[in-house]
């Protein structure tokens, strides 16, 4: 209509078109209101879209917001999760994995320190640790980590093709290296054969840590790292093709250290990442 108003009449156009002469009269009045709504519509789809990308398709509405609030452009999560609709943005979905220990054995077992209170005021107070494994195309890799509750960060992990004590100890030893060595660190676990070895509870007691492990059978007592291994497994491993054991270490190691510590953020930490939130929080 808006072409051809100069050869045919509105009134004329809105008949043979079946729309109402107010509405049309409404429209080229305020076209330029819409056009300019439509503009700034793309420009957002562009920005939520690049901030999609660049989280690798991880990040959701809650997320997007706040990478987007950083950079100066504050927008309701409705509107967010309205555009990444628009454009079929779905962030990777969840999947439930499960992991198990061996805790059929006669070894020593600690008391349960940590008793469900995941919370921290301060950096090495309360560590907690566990295994978990990934299928590749030349068997099964093993994955052990140390996460600090205080910012849930990742600070220390190990990868091996064997679930054995070297690897819950070699995890617990990068931490203490990471973290200065600190003591009277609460270091939770399950009650997995690993971390009831010898040579684990002897790396315990040299650098004066407190034990701590979960109640038989129990998940939710170490809930933490259920949740990082999960994460993990769907954001970066379970839409991926099937890959050898280097390819994975290597996933893994951008994961934890790229991805998970420097750059997702964690509602628990007020949408901040990690590595922000000690950074913000910690003198």
């Amino acid at each position: 209509m808006l072409e051809h108003l100069l050869c045919f009449s509105v009134v004329r156009m809105a008949k043979v078109f079946g729309v109402s002469r107010s509405g049309s009269y409404y429209w080229i009045k305020h076209r330029h209101k819409a056009i300019q709504r439509e503009v700034t519509r793309q420009e957002l789809d562009t920005k939520v879209k690049e901030a999609f990308n660049n989280s690798k398709g991880r990040d959701g509405s809650r997320r997007i917001q706040k990478e987007l609030a950083e950079n100066g452009d504050n927008r309701n999560v409705k509107t967010i999760a309205a555009s990444m609709k628009r454009q079929d943005l779905t962030p990777k979905a969840a999947r439930k994995f499960k992991c198990t220990t061996d805790s059929k054995h006669k070894m020593p077992v600690a008391p349960n320190l940590l008793a469900q209170d995941f919370n921290a005021e301060a950096p090495n107070q309360k560590w907690a640790g566990d295994i978990t494994y990934v299928a590749t195309s030349e068997g099964w890799l093993y994955l052990a980590v140390i996460i600090d509750l205080y910012s849930r960060q990742v600070v220390g992990w190990s990868m091996d093709t064997r679930m054995t004590a070297t690897l819950v100890c070699d995890a617990l030893s990068m931490a203490l290296f990471r973290r200065g060595f600190p003591e009277q660190v609460i270091v939770h676990s399950d009650r997995g054969s690993q971390y009831c070895s010898k040579d684990y509870r002897d790396l315990i007691t040299a650098y004066n840590l407190k034990q701590s492990m979960s109640r038989k059978g129990n998940c939710w007592d170490n809930a933490c790292v259920e949740s990082f291994f999960h994460s993990m497994k769907v954001e970066a491993i379970q839409y991926e093709p099937i890959m050898t054991r280097d390819e994975m270490r290597q996933t893994i190691f951008e994961y934890i250290e790229v991805d998970y510590n420097r750059t997702r953020r964690h509602s628990a930490l007020g949408y901040l990442s990690p590595v922000n939130f000690e950074n913000q929080n910690v003198a």
